[in-house]
């Protein structure tokens, strides 16, 4: 007996026409010439989709879809599977692309923000806005060179983990509750400072000791508006002591590394 023709609502259910502006995070060839992207998106968080036919020489989709592409895209979904249907550029970031260095700082920023970024079935009420805001302004600011490449990194880093619910409590210390204070230690596996006086017995291996302009900086990023948010500066040394923690922090409590960020430091000339 054949099986009845589902009802028209059922249909329409199983299939979706959406327009969204979102930025590549990740590719990968799939069959001959066409192309898997993952695109993150502020009403959508992170989603694949399949864009057919695009590695072909002349393809309307090739350009929109490659890494870094902040593109307007038509999407169509059918039961579980995603396909672009058209996309138009809206930035292409061309100085990172002409960077190695650059290249791979961004490439690392995106996989971090696959990683830590809400998918389409986990997005909050709110959407993925603030994480597709901020790794924009952070590629505009990698573009444009109007900020250091480890400063860059540092605030994607620790304003990512923030709004992926990951942010360290850096409003005191965890045992007095003091704000200011000569020295702090700051604990990654904790996420938490203790100041000198009460962490008499801590040990070296497990904290990090931050100079108050590295502390100021680190608040800064967690608490501040985003239109304030690259709103400071720092020394090269304390730029290098914000790069260690905030990266510190991160692989502890992420509980894995990156090979982008492992490529990125090979760049730089430093190893995990």
């Amino acid at each position: 007996m054949p099986s009845p023709v589902p009802p028209r609502r059922a249909r329409e259910r199983s299939s979706m026409r959406t327009t969204t502006d979102g930025i590549v995070i990740g590719t990968a060839n799939f069959d001959n010439c066409d192309r898997l992207v993952t695109i993150l998106s502020a009403e959508l968080g992170v989603l694949r989709a399949y864009a057919r036919g695009a590695r072909k020489p002349g393809s309307k989709l090739c350009g929109s879809t490659e890494l870094l592409s902040y593109s307007r895209f038509v999407l169509f979904t059918y039961r579980e599977r995603t396909s672009v249907d058209a996309a138009d550029v809206n930035r292409l970031f061309w100085h990172v692309r002409e960077d190695v260095e650059k290249l791979a700082l961004a490439s690392y920023l995106c996989e971090l923000s696959a990683e830590t970024s809400p998918s389409r079935e986990e997005l909050p009420g709110n959407g993925a806005g603030d994480q597709l805001r901020l790794l924009l302004n952070c590629l505009h600011m990698l573009d444009t060179g109007k900020r250091s490449s480890p400063l860059i990194k540092s605030i994607f880093e620790l304003r990512q983990l923030s709004l992926a619910g990951y942010m360290p409590d850096l409003v005191g210390c965890s045992e007095c509750g003091c704000y200011e204070s000569e020295a702090f230690h700051f604990y990654p596996v904790l996420g938490e400072l203790r100041c000198a006086a009460c962490d008499t017995d801590g040990k070296r291996d497990q904290f990090v000791p931050l100079h108050p302009a590295v502390l100021a900086a680190m608040r800064h990023i967690i608490y501040a508006e985003s239109e304030k948010l690259f709103g400071f500066s720092l020394s090269e040394t304390r730029t290098k002591e914000l790069d260690a923690v905030c990266e510190r922090y991160m692989l502890t409590q992420l509980s894995r590394t990156f090979s982008s960020l492992t490529f990125y430091r090979q760049v730089c000339g430093r190893t995990l």
